[in-house]
């Protein structure tokens, strides 16, 4: 079950408005005795895209069923919900979720996402995990561009007991990062988690500031940073996979944390974001203690949609 590890039960909790979306809207579908023709097989596909399943995958889910009722292999609607889930068990590839490791020396994580996304309360929750699980880290304030991303951090830094480097506000994130990768080496650290500016006045000032940072990170530590994890806000539905594309555009994210998905109906986007991005969802973000942070386990996850 990993440092990150969580019952099925808590992530089916956490995900009760987006469980009860799906099912009411199912329900609505397939509730009333009805017997499977392309009508029901037509509304089935638009409360799927309705419910930000994403439309590959729901054309997907609709061909398998509509091949399977021919075949005989479902005959009644009782036997639609555990086809879909073990058919979106099915459609995840195997993909490495765990957070990648330094061979040696510190592990560095650089943290990108708009501002809003959650992204200070993200870091707060992994580097609250790591160091629970006797693992040394540091963050550093690299997003000097707004006094609130700073202080948020340095309260959260207080609150978990981690160290932070930071510097004023305004300072070139650049010379934040590379005091944070001295006093990562110095310290003998396991973790360098680095948060980043969200929104510069233009994306390409934002991407060449990225750029920097990553530039004196590899200096230091050439196989550095070993995770970029790009924090995206579920609740914000499609609009998420459209930021996760302008941050791929430029930098090479490895791996998604989607925050706030216990405050959303819109947890579906899970799926859509695995059709339509090849990055996988390493992280999720399941409320506002640092405790509410999950790995990504898709099997768990379809089960705590439909059940």
């Amino acid at each position: 079950m990993g440092m990150f590890g969580k019952t099925v039960g808590f992530i089916k909790d956490r995900l009760t408005k987006t469980r009860e979306k799906i099912s009411s809207s199912l329900m609505s579908v397939i509730g009333l005795g009805r017997k499977i023709d392309e009508d029901l097989l037509d509304e089935l596909e638009e409360v799927l895209i309705s419910d930000d399943i994403g439309v590959e995958t729901t054309d997907r889910l609709i061909e398998d069923l509509r091949d399977a009722y021919r075949k005989k292999q479902i005959v009644q609607t009782d036997d639609i919900i555990p086809f879909l889930k073990e058919k979106m068990k099915d459609y995840w590839p195997e993909q490495h979720r765990q957070l990648n490791a330094s061979q040696s020396g510190p592990t560095v994580i650089l943290v990108a996402g708009t501002n809003g996304s959650g992204k200070t309360t993200s870091i707060a929750k992994l580097a609250y995990t790591l160091s629970r699980n006797n693992k040394k880290v540091v963050v550093a304030a690299c997003d000097t561009f707004r006094a609130a991303a700073v202080e948020q951090l340095t309260i959260w830094s207080e609150r978990i007991g981690v160290q932070i480097i930071k510097h004023k506000m305004g300072a070139d994130p650049a010379a934040v990062a590379y005091d944070a990768v001295e006093a990562a080496v110095a310290r003998d650290v396991d973790y360098l988690i680095m948060d980043t500016a969200g929104r510069l006045h233009t994306q390409k000032h934002l991407m060449a500031e990225l750029g920097k940072i990553r530039k004196v990170v590899r200096k230091r530590l050439p196989d550095a940073p070993h995770e970029v994890l790009l924090v995206v806000d579920a609740t914000t539905g499609q609009n998420a996979i459209m930021q996760a594309k302008t941050f791929t555009e430029t930098i090479n994210v490895t791996g998604i944390f989607l925050a706030k998905l216990d405050g959303t109906a819109k947890g579906g986007i899970v799926i859509a974001i695995k059709d339509q991005l090849d990055i996988p969802v390493k992280f999720v973000g399941l409320g506002e203690t640092p405790e509410d942070i999950a790995e990504f386990d898709p099997d768990e996850f379809v089960e705590a949609l439909f059940s």
